[in-house]
């Protein structure tokens, strides 16, 4: 006989929450294998020991944030009544179920008061890998760099017109004394310093977030985005750095200065670095061979000519002559080396005037051809070679399985679409909070599961 189900919401029970949280939860495996208590002398400094009313626990607050990105809960408010609600995150939380909860404007108050910069975020989240790297799950052998855009919070149709400067490249010193002696070598004389100065372009500033660069950039969407660039490991796809820059800032214009921060930190002997098409330039090349380092990049295919005209890999250039020669065997001489690093060779037109592929090879009134070659050309095309080899094929297929993995993880699991905040200061705190949560959960599923084969 169906019987309508008696209230027993009102009837006492005796348990503990030890009983109510599930064996096989998450969060019970995070508390097995990650230390936390390095966060309470980490942020020590910032509180003072003798006066004042009682802070809410730090270590709290972080592990309470780091909930927020492990379940893709976006909002502080929503974060905080999960909390009230779910025993798991009470358990993990070491708060009793009659314990009240913090408000939420506690975790506000002390972003903007307390932790004004991304000084703590960087600091919990480099001992997260340091943990990472005692357990086994990190190497530094082989390193993967990626970015993702983040929307920022600001509309896309309110902004200003400004005069802004492009950024300027971590290797532009060596760049300028590069193109000096190269200049030197050919008898010209030093450019000024005014004209080596990072190009000035009109850009739209948003009204609302002022730090967030418009993006248009072909294949994404158009409007204020951040830019997430991150390093993974290529043992466990543990996240070794993350740096949050405008939209309009390259790729490649941060990528070695992040990456010599993470050989200073975590002392890696780095072999081999995986990159996208993005990062094929002639300054990372040599940046790689600079620091001993094999780079596996993605084909970039250069801009194609107008159609029916010749394509520049139809001349072959000679090293020896310092020229290039035409399909038809006329030599291109040097002519001069330019502020961005780009040597020009030009044909002689008394020449060309009478070669039967004028038409298809320069459209110039003067029947000239121009070609350009950077100072460190050269380090392109060694570095460009390391990607046909058997080893670099192998490299550059683990990029899906590490970084574009861990992107697509952040995004689809950890909230990671949106930035949560205004300002660069903010993002980049969110993306280390994230990238700090997405290691919690890859240490303690590794170390959860099954023994991790450790290096000898």
């Amino acid at each position: 006989m169906l019987k309508r189900p008696a209230p027993e919401q009102t009837a006492l029970e005796i348990v503990t929450l030890e009983e109510l949280v599930p064996k096989d939860h998450l969060l019970r495996k995070i508390d097995r294998v990650i230390d936390f208590s390095f966060i309470h002398d980490l942020t020590a400094p910032l509180y003072c020991a003798d006066n004042g009313r009682p802070p809410l626990d730090p270590t709290l607050m972080f592990k309470a944030l780091f909930i927020g990105y492990l379940f893709g809960v976006r909002s502080e408010r929503q974060l905080v009544r999960e909390i009230e609600v779910n025993v798991a995150y009470r358990w993990f939380l070491r708060l009793k179920l009659t314990d009240k909860v913090f408000d939420a404007s506690t975790l506000s108050q002390n972003r903007r008061r307390r932790y004004q910069d991304e000084t703590i975020a960087q600091g919990i989240f480099d001992r997260i890998v340091e943990q990472a790297i005692r357990a086994g799950l990190v190497d530094g052998t082989v390193l993967y760099t990626d970015s993702t855009h983040l929307k920022a919070n600001a509309n896309k149709g309110k902004y200003d017109l400004a005069m802004i400067a492009k950024s300027r490249a971590d290797y532009w010193a060596d760049l300028d004394r590069a193109i000096e002696a190269e200049r030197a070598l050919h008898g010209q004389k030093p450019l000024k310093e005014k004209e080596r100065q990072p190009a000035v372009k009109e850009t739209k500033v948003s009204r609302t977030d002022p730090e967030a660069g418009y993006m248009v950039r072909e294949g994404k969407p158009k409007g204020f985005f951040y830019l997430d660039h991150r390093t993974v490991d290529g043992r466990l796809g543990i996240i070794t750095d993350t740096f949050a820059t405008p939209a309009n800032v390259h790729d490649s214009i941060v990528y070695l200065a992040r990456l010599d921060r993470q050989v200073e930190r975590f002392g890696f002997q780095v072999g081999a670095v995986g990159l996208d098409a993005g990062y094929a330039t002639p300054g990372i090349a040599r940046g790689l061979e600079e620091r001993a380092m094999l780079g596996v990049t993605g084909y970039r295919n250069p801009t194609p000519p107008k159609p029916g005209m010749m394509r520049k890999s139809a001349f072959v250039y000679e090293a020896d002559a310092d020229a290039y020669r035409c399909p038809e065997g006329q030599f291109l001489s040097y002519v001069t080396t330019d502020r961005t690093g780009y040597r020009h060779y030009g044909s002689d037109p008394a020449v060309c005037r009478d070669c039967p592929l004028l038409a298809s090879c320069t459209t110039s009134a003067n029947a000239t051809r121009l070609i350009t070659r950077h100072v460190w050309q050269d380090a392109r095309e060694r570095n460009d070679a390391n990607r046909k080899t058997a080893w670099g094929k192998a490299v550059y297929r683990r990029r899906k399985e590490t970084v574009e993995r861990s992107f697509a993880d952040a995004k689809q699991l950890h909230g990671h679409r949106y930035a949560r905040f205004r300002s660069l200061r903010r993002v980049r705190v969110q993306c280390l909070l994230a990238a700090a949560a997405q290691n919690i959960k890859k240490i303690a599923l590794a170390l959860s599961s099954k023994p991790f084969p450790r290096p000898a």
